[in-house]
């Protein structure tokens, strides 16, 4: 068993998570002497007490890896371990970083020039129009468009820098096998041809309430900032954009108008000191990326004419 296989493993144990994955292998010293411990020397290990230590010596015996390898050969994933070189080293540099992703496509080097945007699934036609817009500007300009595949802002994010031929990377709630919404089945395809579609969650995972802040920071952890779109003043965006502060991201806010719900999140970061964007120019700017030939602007469309499902 190599030490990919070996974090395949952990990462599949309920409740165990990067944190402590993390503090065993700095206790221990190596993914082998972890598998190799018993119950009272993983106690030993902050943040692991007695439940999660019998937990390791159970999963360790008991979990199906063989099952788990066949469906990542039968699908054409590859994984990418926290001890890999090419683990994106944005994400390396977060508090929490996944231990494993699991990767539909190909995470590239230039990924590093990565902007999220994010915003409400629950849309309106304004706020799908600039998220698609600066999806196309961005991607068009060589940055790499993140986002979590959902309806609403997200999708229109990716839809974008698609139409730009660019690069764009859905991080997902959910397994890879398990494409939320389904709907967008044949959008993640189309990502995975010019971009990634990446989980940290086992090939099956069904998507679970309690996954979407778990995604929402590899969301921001992939990125330079953050760009939420539209966003109620309770909304999973403000959550993302609320990681990206505290992991020392830079965070963006297009204004809306003021007597629209899904615009009060977004207002209200402009108010607290995000960025107000129009163009993605501000984003760039901002960043002090230098884009050679200037930035590729769209503003006539604006709503895709790629398939929706």
């Amino acid at each position: 068993m190599n030490d990919t296989e070996r974090l395949l493993i952990l990462n599949m144990i309920e409740d165990l998570g990067s944190v402590r994955m993390q503090a065993l292998l700095k206790y221990f010293g190596s993914l082998e002497e972890i598998f190799q411990a018993k119950e009272n020397e993983l106690k030993e290990v902050k943040g692991i007490g007695e439940k999660i230590a019998l937990k390791i010596i159970q999963s360790i015996r008991v979990i199906d890896l063989q099952k788990e390898l066949d469906l990542i050969k039968k699908h054409n994933i590859k994984i990418i371990s926290f001890l890999d070189k090419g683990y994106p080293k944005n994400l390396k540099n977060i508090y929490d970083p996944p231990m494993v992703l699991y990767v539909l496509g190909n995470v590239l080097l230039q990924d590093d020039a990565a902007i999220a945007i994010v915003g409400s699934r629950l849309a309106s036609f304004y706020g799908i129009q600039q998220a698609e817009c600066l999806g196309f500007e961005l991607a068009s300009s060589g940055i790499t468009v993140v986002s979590g595949l959902a309806r609403g802002i997200d999708s229109s994010a990716h839809r974008g820098s698609l139409r730009a031929g660019g690069r764009t990377l859905a991080v997902l709630g959910s397994g890879i096998l398990n494409i939320y919404p389904q709907e967008h089945r044949k959008l993640a395809r189309k990502i995975s041809e010019n971009g990634a579609v990446i989980s940290e969650f086992p090939m099956m995972t069904i998507p679970e309430r309690g996954n979407f802040p778990k995604r929402n920071r590899i969301i921001s952890g992939l990125s330079l900032g953050v760009v939420v779109v539209e966003a109620a003043q309770r909304s999973g965006a403000l959550i993302t954009s609320d990681i990206a502060m505290e992991e020392g991201r830079e965070v963006f806010a297009v204004p809306g108008r003021v007597d629209s719900i899904t615009s009060k999140g977004t207002n209200k970061l402009i108010k607290q000191g995000a960025k107000l964007v129009e163009t993605a120019n501000d984003i760039l700017e901002e960043l002090d990326l230098q884009i050679e030939g200037g930035i590729k602007q769209d503003k006539r469309i604006l709503v895709s004419k790629l398939d929706k499902t």
